[in-house]
């Protein structure tokens, strides 16, 4: 099967792997139709994300045709239409009977904290990805969702992850009716979380990037106000003027270790990797929230040390959240807001690319060419369909 293939940072290729097959009697083979490459592929792109092994497979937002089912499989038969959520959870642990999902304690030998991850390095289990023809799916009564009739593939797909996860974002902000949310960050998470406060009651969202384009899809998909880093001195200072003195109710951290804005932050974090990631928005988001304020963050850090001000944090009685999203728990709210006219998710997508040109995908999206805001890539397979 033709499937993406990590080689090292900054270096993927689409070649051809043997097809997956099934490993246990929970697991289903899925035909891939539509796969996203996501701005947190981009750390693995980087080489920022330990223990991203020569010949992985990335991708951890698609939709596909089941083909095959293992013998304990009671919720899908082959046929079905599939949106799967880039959480790998088994349903029954302790943590998912909570929905957290994203938590699951049963499917990362790797590590305790975080669950499995489809695509996205051994430190998140080693599972291949979708951006590939074909994808073992495991725990298959768990995570997979039936397209519900009626919703577009472009925007199931991303339901996978990105629509999700600036939901939880938005929901873990705890946003009260009027009050004012500021969103770092631009990116697909950032435009759905601006979007989702929307939804939640807020009076007022201010989105910060420093790519002029990304602000202005911002402005017309969000219908909120922006700010270009690059034109302020001091964020703190600058939100608080735009907030009476006081800061923001919420704000979300929608950016993660890459952020720009700090040098120091950006040299310690990123390039000689002292921090696990540039802490930069962490620091905005504390200065800028109001005291009694909340922060949330789905921005992706590494698992060690990061210089974050923690006495603010204190000193400013904030609640801090964060964690990344259990995407099945969202799904009817979201299909709802679908169905409702309430949302549009697919209304993000810039690009659509075959996946035999996934290196030139790569390439535009990190360095951010032809004002690309979110790529789908399209497998043999799934273009013939939409030809016919």
């Amino acid at each position: 099967m033709l499937a993406m293939q990590y080689r090292g940072p900054y270096r993927v290729r689409a070649v051809q792997k043997a097809e997956p097959e099934i490993e246990h009697p929970g697991d289903a083979i899925v035909r891939v139709t539509r796969s996203c490459i996501c701005g947190s592929d981009l750390h693995l792109y980087h080489g920022l994300v330990p223990d991203t092994r020569v010949g992985h497979t990335f991708g951890h937002e698609f939709t596909g045709v089941v083909e095959e089912v293992g013998p304990a499989v009671r919720n899908l038969k082959k046929g079905d239409h599939v949106l799967v959520p880039f959480n790998i959870f088994c349903g029954t642990c302790f943590f998912c009977k909570k929905e957290l999902y994203s938590n699951c304690h049963n499917v990362n030998p790797e590590a305790t904290a975080v669950g499995g991850i489809y695509g996205y390095s051994h430190t998140a289990g080693g599972y291949d990805g979708g951006q590939a023809e074909y994808v073992r799916v495991p725990m298959a009564d768990a995570g997979p969702t039936i397209i519900p009739e009626g919703i577009d593939e472009d925007d199931a797909v991303l339901l996978t992850d990105a629509c999700p996860t600036g939901y939880q974002a938005a929901e873990m902000g705890g946003i009260k009716e009027g009050d004012t949310v500021v969103v770092f960050g631009a990116g697909p998470i950032g435009l759905f979380a601006a979007k989702s406060s929307w939804l939640m009651g807020a009076g007022r969202v201010i989105v910060v990037d420093h790519l002029e384009y990304r602000l202005e899809f911002a402005r017309r998909f969000a219908q909120c106000e922006i700010v270009n880093l690059k034109d302020v001195d001091d964020m703190a200072i600058h939100i608080k003027k735009m907030t009476d003195g006081l800061g923001a109710d919420v704000c979300i951290d929608a950016v993660g270790g890459e952020a720009v804005g700090n040098m120091l932050q950006h040299l310690t974090g990123r390039y000689l990797k002292l921090q696990a990631g540039a802490a930069t928005v962490l620091h905005w988001c504390i200065n800028c929230v109001r005291k009694g304020g909340t922060v949330s963050i789905v921005g992706v850090y590494g698992p060690t040390g990061n210089m974050v001000p923690i006495g603010n944090v204190v000193n400013k009685g904030l609640t801090v959240r964060a964690n990344q999203a259990s995407v099945k728990r969202h799904l009817p709210r979201l299909i709802e807001h679908i169905q409702a006219g309430r949302l549009k998710p697919s209304e993000i997508i810039t690009h659509r690319i075959p996946l035999e040109d996934v290196a030139d995908a790569y390439h535009m999206f990190s360095s951010k060419l032809d004002n690309c805001i979110k790529t789908v890539l399209l497998p043999p397979s799934a273009r013939r369909s939409i030809a016919q």
